[in-house]
């Protein structure tokens, strides 16, 4: 169990591991995992669990049922195996590096820059 939201762990194919993210998809698993790794963790990915619907309950007269599986998208929880891991302090602590060396920003984290910027943060330009 968690002490607050933005540090969750539990145990992914039987390790104890510190959630990154949960319900990525294929995609963003691809992206996060190679970032990790990159920085020297050790990431598991396991499917995310079905997403619990309420709804009322269908006759057997209705339209032929269409599994709820495929309705969704297939969805992971990323962890690593570090649980002192915390994404939040990870990026704004600038603790990870890209292949190219540079600092990673919360955009390049949230994937809408390809290249980080890593500028001067704002309380070191002493302009």
């Amino acid at each position: 169990m968690a002490i607050n939201k933005n540090h969750e762990f539990e145990e992914l194919d039987a390790v104890k591991c510190a959630i990154v993210e949960r319900n990525a998809t294929p995609q963003r698993v691809q992206f996060l995992k190679a970032l990790l790794e990159l920085n020297n963790y050790t990431v598991i990915v396991v499917p995310s669990p079905p997403a619990k619907t309420a709804g009322p309950a269908k006759s057997e007269t209705d339209n032929p049922p269409v599994s709820e599986q495929a309705l969704q998208p297939e969805t992971f929880t990323v962890g690593v195996t570090d649980v002192m891991f915390n994404p939040t302090n990870a990026i704004f602590g600038r603790l990870l590096r890209t292949k190219d060396g540079h600092v990673v920003t919360l955009a390049y984290w949230l994937q809408k820059e390809e290249i980080s910027h890593d500028e001067v943060p704002y309380f070191e330009n002493r302009s």
